[in-house]
C-alpha cells in the first residue's frame, strides 16, 4: 500500500552552503535585520543560517533576547512556502529547548501557528504539528494549547490529515486533555476518536486509544467513554500489537472506575481477554488488566466468573514488579470476599 510522503527538501536554487554563519551568535543581529528584507533571497538564506544556529540553546536564548520571534512570526504568513517551511522549522527547533519553549510561549507564537493549520505545503503543516507536539510537553504549553482554541481544529484535522501528522495531532492532544477535556468532549472528539481506533495504522491505534485513556481521567470523560467506546475498546483488547493492547487497557480500566462502565465491560464481554493480559508475564497491559478485573469483581456476575480464576492471580504475585504483586494481592481479596 503506498504512503504519502512529505519531504523537506527545498527548491533547486536555494542553496544553503552560501549561507554566511561562521561567526556564529555575533551573526545573530545581522541575520535578525535579514530576516526583515524585502528581498526573497536575502531572507531565505536567513533563515538557513538561523536553522543551523538554533541547534545551539545559547543561539536559541541570544535570538529570543534579541526579538528574533516576533519576525518569525510574521514570516509564517509569507507568500513564499520556502520561506514558511524554514520558519515552521527553526521554531521546531528552537522547541527542542527549554528555554525556546519558554520564548514560545512569551512571545504568542502558538496562537501565530494556527493560520498554518491549512496550508497547501504538506511539510509546513508537519512542522507545525511538531511543535504543538514538543510545546504540549510542557503545562505550560499545553494550557497554552488550550487557551489558544486550538483543540476543536486539532480535533477536527484528525479526520483530513496526513498518517503521520495524525500521530502528532494524537500526542498534542493526549497532553493536553490530561489538563483540561471538556473542550473536547464538545467537539465530539469521542466520534471521531472512536474510528481512529480501528484505524491501520498501529500507532494511531495506539494513540487514539491513549488519547481516550486521559479523557477518561475526567468524571465527564468517563461517562462518554462508557456510553460510546467500551465495546471497541474491548475488541483491541486481543490487537496483535502489544502498545495498542496496553493503551486500550488503560482506556478500559478508567471507563470501568464507573458502575455503567463495568457493566458495559462486563456486557461486552472483556473479562476472558483481560485474564489473558493477566497472564502474560511479558504483557506492558498485565497491571491495568488486573486493575480493570478488580473492578469487574465488585459486580456480582464478574466476581462470579473471576472466582474460577484465582490461579491467574496467585501467579501475578511473584511478578517482580511490586505494583503488579500489590494490584494482585487486592484483586484476590475483592474476587473472595463475601457479603
Amino acid at each position: 500500500m503506498a504512503h504519502a510522503r512529505i519531504s523537506a527538501n527545498l527548491p533547486p536554487d536555494i542553496d544553503p552552503t552560501k549561507t554566511p554563519i561562521a561567526f556564529g551568535r555575533r551573526a545573530l543581529p545581522k541575520l535578525n535585520e535579514e530576516l526583515q528584507s524585502p528581498e526573497l533571497l536575502t531572507q531565505q538564506r536567513a533563515l538557513m543560517a538561523l536553522c543551523d544556529l538554533v541547534h545551539d540553546p545559547e543561539n536559541v536564548y541570544q535570538a529570543t533576547e534579541l526579538g528574533f520571534l516576533d519576525n518569525l512570526k510574521n514570516l509564517l504568513l509569507h507568500h513564499d512556502s520556502t520561506v514558511r517551511q524554514k520558519t515552521t522549522q527553526i521554531l521546531y527547533i528552537m522547541a527542542m529547548h527549554n528555554v525556546g519553549r519558554q520564548g514560545l510561549i512569551q512571545n504568542g507564537v502558538i496562537s501565530a501557528l494556527t493560520e498554518l493549520l491549512d496550508d497547501p505545503v504538506d511539510i509546513c503543516r508537519k512542522n507545525t504539528h511538531q511543535i504543538f507536539e514538543m510545546m504540549a510537553k510542557l503545562p505550560e504549553g499545553a494550557v497554552g494549547i488550550l487557551h489558544a482554541g486550538l483543540i476543536p481544529l486539532l480535533v477536527f484535522k484528525l479526520k483530513t490529515e496526513l498518517d503521520g501528522i495524525q500521530e502528532l495531532i494524537l500526542d498534542t492532544l493526549s497532553n493536553c486533555l490530561r489538563v483540561e477535556a471538556s473542550e473536547a468532549l464538545a467537539t465530539g472528539a469521542i466520534t471521531i476518536l472512536k474510528e481512529k481506533l480501528t484505524h491501520l495504522s498501529v500507532a494511531i491505534r495506539s494513540k487514539a486509544a491513549w488519547v481516550l485513556l486521559e479523557i477518561g481521567t475526567h468524571p465527564e470523560g468517563k461517562s462518554v467513554v462508557c456510553e460510546e467506546v467500551i465495546p471497541v475498546l474491548v475488541s483491541l483488547l486481543e490487537d496483535t500489537d502489544p502498545e495498542v493492547q496496553a493503551s486500550a487497557t488503560g482506556a478500559l480500566m478508567f471507563a470501568t472506575v464507573k458502575p455503567q462502565g463495568r457493566f458495559s465491560a462486563l456486557g461486552a464481554e472483556a473479562i476472558p481477554p483481560l485474564l489473558k493480559l493477566a497472564a502474560e508475564e511479558t504483557s506492558k497491559a498485565r497491571l491495568s488488566a488486573i486493575k480493570t478485573l478488580t473492578m469487574l469483581a465488585e459486580l456480582p456476575e464478574g466476581r462470579k466468573t473471576l472466582l474460577e480464576h484465582t490461579d491467574t492471580f496467585q501467579q501475578c504475585l511473584n511478578d517482580p514488579c511490586e505494583a503488579v504483586k500489590r494490584a494482585a494481592k487486592i484483586a484476590i481479596s475483592v474476587i473472595k470476599w463475601k457479603p
